[in-house]
Parts: structure tokens; sequence; C-alpha cells
């Protein structure tokens, strides 16, 4: 049914070219223009998320995007950054040909789950590429002591 192979240097290189193997053809596959609509679906950008006493700080590798080009929202409890970059069609020379194209066009999307913030005071900042979001917490985001009181 299954060879038995001891565990080892053996097994280890056995594996490591399956999942070569493996990566090697979903890698190609989606190579092929036919997958090009379901790539701009797929596609997100890295982030850093951090926390203050006062503030959650989120840090977007956006290079290349304009302020036009990027939106923010808010609705609770999803806060949405969306990124869209549209394919530029124009060819001015007629005699040019694409010999590979690797730059990728389409919407990137990025959600975060975050309550409790005081989403009117949320400050945003783009520069070289990264953008900053700088999302104020809520003081005291609705904790309420109930006294127990001694008659009905």
């Amino acid at each position: 049914m299954f060879d038995l192979m001891p565990f080892g240097k053996r097994r280890e290189d056995a594996f490591g070219q399956l999942v070569k193997s493996f990566h090697d053809v979903f890698n190609d596959a989606f190579q092929d223009e036919a997958f090009a609509p379901f790539k701009g679906s797929m596609m997100s950008f890295k982030t850093d998320v951090k926390e203050t006493e006062r503030a959650y700080l989120v840090e977007a590798e956006l290079p290349g995007f304009q302020k036009d080009d990027i939106e923010i929202s808010y609705a609770d409890p999803y806060l949405t950054i969306k990124a869209i970059r549209k394919e530029d069609h124009s060819v001015e020379d007629t005699k040019q040909q694409i010999v590979r194209k690797e730059r990728r066009y389409g919407e990137y999307v990025r959600r975060f789950y975050v309550q409790n913030i005081a989403e009117d005071q949320i400050a945003a900042f783009l520069k070289d590429g990264v953008l900053k979001l700088e999302i104020p917490k809520q003081p005291n985001p609705g904790k309420k002591r109930i006294q127990i009181r001694d008659d009905i």
C-alpha cells in the first residue's frame, strides 16, 4: 500500500522533492494568462500592526500607489484598506511587443477586525510608499459597573 521509509535524510529529501514539485506545478499554472482574473482578487499587501496604550498603529506597504488610489473605510467592526492599480492599455509605439509582464494590476485589499475605537479620529498618512494609520482607542469602551440593589 505505502512504501515504508525510515526517518532520516532520505525521507526529508523525498518529502522536500514532493513539496518542491507541488510548488513548481502551482507556480507554473498560475503564471498562465487564463488565471489573470483570479490573481487580482487574491492580491494583498504587507502590514505591521502595533498597539500602544492609546492607539493602534498600522503601517502598510503600498509602493507605487498615490493618495487617490487608496480607500480606507470603517464599518464596525472592520477597518478596510483598499488600493486599486489600473492597467495602462495605451501603447504609444506600435512596434513594441510585450515580452514579459510581471507588474500586477487590480484591487489590493486588507481587512482588520477592530473594536472600541474612536472612528472619527482615525488619521492616515502616505509617504514613500508606506501608508501609516493611527487608530485611537475609545477611552473607557462602554464598560459599566452595575450595582446590585437590596430591594426588588
